[in-house]
């Protein structure tokens, strides 16, 4: 099956993250490719049952920052 999507692509998570803070809308990964797209766009796609994972910066106890995927449909 395909589904076509927009976003915008980055070659990393933090990039991906930074711009969604920034930008608006939400960063995935979806089939390898960091991407940010539209927070509707992530509610088709998990909808469609299409398998990704949202990509958060997450704080750690010690308040350092660690990227963490979240999987979706998996």
């Amino acid at each position: 099956m395909t589904i076509e999507f927009r976003g915008i692509e980055f070659t990393s998570s933090i990039d991906a993250v930074e711009h969604a803070e920034i930008e608006g809308g939400v960063a995935i990964l979806v089939d390898s490719r960091r991407m940010v797209v539209a927070r509707a766009e992530a509610d088709r796609l998990a909808a469609a049952g299409v398998e990704f994972a949202y990509i958060h910066n997450n704080r750690m106890p010690d308040d350092t920052f660690r990227i963490v995927h979240v999987p979706i449909n998996d």
